[in-house]
């Protein structure tokens, strides 16, 4: 079963960082990236750029971000193949994060998979 590891944290507290602390947290993630890989259990992982960076097709056209009135945004995600829940949650928790960042799991529904 899939499941998506979505990262959301203060674009603020990343922003605070030096670029050499920024680098350092990218370097972690390509060592749990390289360790998913190892485990059989990658699918897909990238980051994503700032909120303010985003657009909102509605209705009524096109819209610039952000959206959120809240202090976490979405940064980044994973998505992996995993036996359960419990597997996803315990490869979220070794997921590398700034101190206050949250990681939630997601399962993907196989909608229309035989």
């Amino acid at each position: 079963m899939k499941f998506t590891l979505l990262i959301y944290g203060a674009e603020s507290q990343w922003n605070a960082l030096s670029e050499a602390e920024q680098m350092a947290m990218f370097e972690q993630h390509g060592a749990y990236s390289e360790a998913l890989v190892q485990a059989g259990l990658m699918v897909a992982g990238e980051p994503l750029d700032v909120a303010a960076a985003a657009k909102r097709v509605t209705d009524d056209g096109v819209q610039d971000g952000p959206y959120a009135d809240t202090k976490e945004q979405l940064g980044g995600f994973y998505v992996i193949e995993a036996d359960s829940m419990k597997t996803a949650l315990d490869w979220a928790a070794k997921c590398p994060r700034l101190p206050g960042d949250q990681i939630e799991v997601r399962p993907v529904p196989a909608y229309g998979d035989a």
